[in-house]
């Protein structure tokens, strides 16, 4: 089901790159921030190697209410694979008005089916007291594993994200640019940072809605860390200026560099 709704987190799903017990999580409703992500992994889940995965999301999807999920399945943004899935199991989709809300559809067991605001919102962007002491945020999510990283990285603060979009965890720090919360400003950042990981920046770079913003474009052809391919594919987009300060910078790998005078060079025949 490639037209599945996309994020970075699924699309680490759909590759097979996350631990049993990371799909297990997910399979019980655990990590999805919103109902889109929720309906993707399970449906995706249902299809798992693992039977007791298998098992998991069909037991969770049986939990969602079937007024709420008609409800959902009638929105305009939701594929039309999602919709076959949900009919073959007897869930017809109903008109809905337009709903920029996207509150996962069903809490893990044992947790409360409450408004999004208590599901979703596991830290909020304001600074919180801390229960364990005066640890720093830093010490902090040092001592989470990998599920609870995922949870801050989808549900938390700016701070939680700055500091969890490094980790070496790839699920983790692909979570990040899954969050609800993330903004453009703070994917700018990331696409400058030399210490983030070759799979972020390049999610950043092949994520249109990103792309459309000359600054994230600007930073990703900057970042040495970038993959080639995807610079070289980012040079044309520069404004001359920026060409002519890649085409001198002796951070920029040689390929993106040459490609960047050749560009320099064909400007200037055309000048003459």
């Amino acid at each position: 089901m490639d037209s599945l709704y996309r994020t970075p987190l699924l699309d680490c799903f759909r590759r097979g790159e996350v631990a049993p017990d990371v799909r297990m999580l997910a399979a019980q409703g655990v990590l999805a921030p919103r109902a889109h992500e929720q309906l993707g992994l399970l449906v995706m889940l249902t299809g798992d190697a693992d039977p007791a995965i298998r098992a998991a999301a069909g037991t969770t999807l049986d939990r969602i209410p079937a007024s709420a999920l008609a409800r959902f399945l009638g929105r305009p943004d939701v594929s039309p694979e999602i919709k076959d899935f949900f009919a073959a199991r007897g869930v017809v989709a109903e008109a809905s008005p337009a709903d920029d809300h996207d509150e996962p559809l069903v809490a893990p067991e044992g947790e409360p089916d409450p408004p999004v605001d208590e599901t979703i919102a596991a830290r909020g962007d304001d600074d919180a007291a801390d229960d364990e002491g005066r640890l720093g945020t830093g010490q902090r999510l040092a001592r989470m594993n990998v599920t609870q990283k995922i949870k801050a990285a989808m549900r938390g603060s700016r701070e939680e994200r700055n500091i969890l979009i490094r980790d070496p965890n790839k699920l983790v720090s692909l979570s990040v640019l899954s969050s609800p919360k993330v903004a453009d400003q703070e994917v700018e950042a990331y696409a400058k940072m030399g210490s983030v990981s070759e799979d972020v920046l390049r999610v950043i770079g092949t994520t249109r809605a990103w792309t459309k913003v000359y600054s994230v474009v600007r930073g990703l052809a900057f970042n040495p860390k970038t993959p080639i391919a995807l610079s070289m594919g980012l040079v044309n987009r520069l404004v001359e200026k920026d060409v002519r300060m890649l085409a001198g910078d002796r951070n920029i790998p040689e390929p993106v560099k040459l490609l960047a005078r050749k560009i320099m060079q064909a400007g200037q025949s055309r000048r003459h």
